[in-house]
C-alpha cells in the first residue's frame, strides 16, 4: 500500500513528472563535466522514477516461467495444469512485488490482475473482470460513503469531544482519558475502515496534543519528559484501537471481507459468514486485545506524575470549550446518525438464528450485506440537508475523496483467490504444509496465525490476507480439518500488523505524527501481538467450534 498512508487521488508527482529525464544540454560546460557525473545523474533518474521497482514485476513472472517447474513427475493433463498454475505464480510475483515497492499506485497495480489474467492464460478477461464486483466490495463502497458523510458533517470529532471530555477527569486522570480516545476510536473503527478512522481520529488526538507542550525548551523536564510519554501513548492507542475495533465486524477492515469472499469462493455449500455471526465471535476477540492494549499503555507510557503535568495544560473545561464551538446538533447530522443507526440494525438482524430467521427471508435470502449499505448509502443522496435550498444530505463532489485503491484492492484479492483455485496452485503450495495433518487445533490456529502475522508486517494486511486465505483453504481440505480453523486463523494473524509502519496505513499515519518511533511501535505492538495469538487459540476451538462448527472434519 502507499507507505504515506493515503488514499484516493494520484499525487501531482505522478503527472507532472516526465517518463525520461531529459537529455544534457549541450554546451560547453557538458563537454567539461566528467563521464561518471552523467551516468550517475542517469541512476538517480531511473530510481526517482522507481524504474527498478516497476521492472523487478516483469522480472520476477518471466524468472518463474523459465526457472519454475511445477511439472515434475507429472504428464499430460497433470503437465498442462501445471503449466497455469505455474503461470498464477508468475502474475502473483508480478503484482506482489508492485504491492510492496510502490512501484506504481495501489490502485494501478491492483488492476495489473485484468491484464495480466488473460496474457497468462490463467482466466478469461471476463472472468477476472467479475470479481472486482460483488456484494462483499459493494458493502464497503457504501461504508465509505458512509464514513465520508460522518467526516463532512465532523460527527466524528463532536463524538470523540464528548466522550474525551467525560473521561478527562477534574483533574486529568491519563488512565481514564486514555480510556475515552481509545475507546472512541475502536467504536468508529467497528462500523468505518480502520484505515479511515484512523485518518477521522488522528486530528482529534493531535489536536488535544496540541494543547501540551512539546520539546525541551525550558521548564521542569520531568514535565516534559511525562508529556512525551503520553503523546505516545495517545498516538499508539489511535493507531491499534482503529485496527482492533475493526476486527470486531465486516465492515472495520477488508481483511474480514475478503475472508467472507473466499470463504463463499472456496465453500459455497456450507454455512455464509454474515454480520451477525462474524461480530459474535470478533467482538469477543476485539475486546480482549482493547483490554490488553489499555493496560499496556496505562503500564508503559503512564506514571503517578503524569496527571500532575498533564493538569497544567489540558482540563476539562478546555474540551467543552471546543465543543461548544460546534454547537448544537443539526438536521442533517441527525438524519446522517440515523441512516448509520439504521444500516447497523440491518446488517445485525438480516440473519438471526437457524430457528430464528431475519428479515432476509422475507425475499428468499436474495440479499447480502452489501445490498442494505448501498440502499442506505443512497438515502444520503435523497434526504434533504435543509442547509441550502435542494441540497441533499450528500452529493457526488463529496464522494472525490473514496478510496478507490481499496477498492479495487479488495477486486485484486478475489480475483487471485480465484486464479489460485482454477489453476490449481493452492493445492500444490498445501503440500508444503502437509507437517500439520493429524496435529490439534491448539497447534493448527496459532501456527496458521504466526504465518500470516509474520507476513503482515511487509505487506498490507489486505494483500497477506489475499495470499495466505487460498492457501490456507485447500490446505483444510488436504489435511482434512475444518477450514474456518486454518481461514479465520489466517484472517486474524493477518490483522496483527503491530510491530512496523509498512505493515498498515494505520501504522504509517500514526508513525508520521512524529510523536512516536518504530521502537515505540515494536515495544508496544509485540505484547498485544502475543495476547491476540493467545486469545485466538483459545477462542477458535470453543466459541468458534459454536459459531463455525469447527469440530465437524472435512
Amino acid at each position: 500500500m502507499d507507505k504515506r498512508g493515503s488514499f484516493g487521488g494520484s499525487s501531482s508527482d505522478d503527472v507532472e513528472a516526465p517518463l525520461l529525464p531529459p537529455p544534457p544540454a549541450r554546451d560547453d560546460r557538458a563537454k567539461e563535466r566528467p563521464p561518471s557525473s552523467s551516468s550517475s545523474s542517469w541512476v538517480r533518474a531511473l530510481l526517482a522514477h522507481r524504474y527498478p521497482a516497476v521492472a523487478s514485476g516483469p522480472a520476477a513472472a518471466a524468472a518463474v516461467c523459465l526457472l519454475v517447474d511445477l511439472s515434475v513427475g507429472a504428464g499430460g493433463a497433470h503437465a498442462h495444469a501445471h503449466r497455469e498454475a505455474r503461470n498464477m505464480l508468475a502474475v502473483l510475483a508480478w503484482v506482489f512485488l508492485w504491492w510492496v515497492t510502490g512501484a506504481v499506485p495501489l490502485a494501478v497495480a491492483s488492476m495489473a490482475p485484468l491484464f495480466l489474467f488473460p496474457l497468462f492464460g490463467v482466466a478469461s478477461a471476463d472472468a477476472v473482470a467479475k470479481a472486482y464486483m460483488d456484494d462483499v466490495i459493494s458493502l464497503v463502497l457504501g461504508s465509505f460513503i458512509l464514513a465520508l458523510a460522518i467526516e463532512h458533517y465532523q460527527i466524528h470529532r463532536r463524538l470523540a469531544l464528548n466522550i474525551t471530555s467525560l473521561f478527562c477527569g477534574d483533574p486529568v486522570r491519563p488512565p481514564l482519558l486514555l480510556l475515552g480516545i481509545t475507546g472512541t476510536t475502536f467504536f468508529v473503527s467497528m462500523w468505518i475502515h480502520n484505515t479511515a478512522c484512523t485518518v477521522m481520529m488522528m486530528p482529534v488526538a493531535t489536536g488535544i496534543l496540541q494543547r501540551l507542550p512539546r520539546g525541551g525548551g525550558g521548564g521542569d523536564a520531568g514535565a516534559h519528559e511525562e508529556v512525551r510519554r503520553f503523546s505516545k501513548a495517545v498516538v499508539l492507542g489511535v493507531v491499534y484501537a482503529s485496527a482492533i475495533g475493526g476486527m470486531a465486524t465486516l465492515a472495520g477492515t477488508g481483511v474480514n471481507i475478503i475472508l467472507v469472499g473466499m470463504w463463499s469462493t472456496y465453500f459455497p455449500e456450507q454455512e455464509p459468514i454474515t454480520f451477525s455471526s462474524w461480530m459474535c465471535f470478533g467482538l469477543p476477540m476485539a475486546l480482549i486485545l482493547f483490554l490488553a492494549l489499555w493496560i499496556t499503555l496505562c503500564h508503559m507510557y503512564c506514571s503517578n506524575n503524569t496527571g500532575k503535568a498533564l493538569s497544567a495544560h489540558l482540563d476539562r473545561s478546555h474540551l467543552r470549550r471546543e465543543l461548544s464551538l460546534l454547537g448544537p446538533m443539526v438536521f442533517a447530522e441527525k438524519m446522517v446518525l440515523a441512516v448509520f443507526g439504521g444500516l447497523i440494525v440491518l446488517w445485525m438482524t438480516r440473519n438471526l438464528t437457524g430457528d430464528i430467521p431475519g428479515w432476509g427471508a422475507l425475499f428468499h435470502n436474495n440479499v447480502g450485506d452489501g445490498t442494505v449499505t448501498i440502499m442506505m448509502a443512497t438515502l444520503l443522496f435523497i434526504i434533504p440537508s435543509r442547509k441550502n435550498k435542494g441540497e441533499k444530505l450528500m452529493d457526488w463532489n463529496k464522494c472525490r475523496k473514496l478510496q478507490w485503491d481499496i477498492i479495487l484492492l479488495l477486486g485484486a484479492g478475489f480475483a487471485i483467490a480465484e486464479g489460485f483455485r482454477s489453476s490449481g496452485l493452492t493445492d500444490i503450495l498445501s503440500d508444503g504444509l502437509q507437517f500439520l495433518k493429524g496435529a490439534g487445533t491448539v497447534v493448527i490456529v496459532p501456527v496458521a496465525c504466526i504465518v500470516s502475522g509474520v507476513i503482515t508486517e511487509f505487506t498490507s494486511d489486505d494483500a497477506t490476507t489475499t495470499l495466505v486465505l487460498p492457501l490456507f483453504a485447500e490446505l483444510a481440505k488436504a489435511i482434512n480439518v475444518h477450514p474456518a480453523l486454518l481461514m479465520v486463523s489466517g484472517a486474524v494473524g493477518a490483522q496483527l500488523s503491530y510491530l512496523l509502519p509498512t505493515g498498515s496505513p494505520s501504522n504509517v499515519i500514526g508513525f508520521s505524527t512524529g510523536h512516536i518511533t518504530i521502537k515505540d511501535l515494536v515495544i508496544t505492538g509485540l505484547p498485544l501481538k502475543v495476547v491476540g495469538i493467545a486469545a485466538l487459540t483459545i477462542l477458535m476451538p470453543t466459541l468458534g467450534s459454536q459459531l463455525f462448527c469447527t469440530d465437524s472434519r472435512f
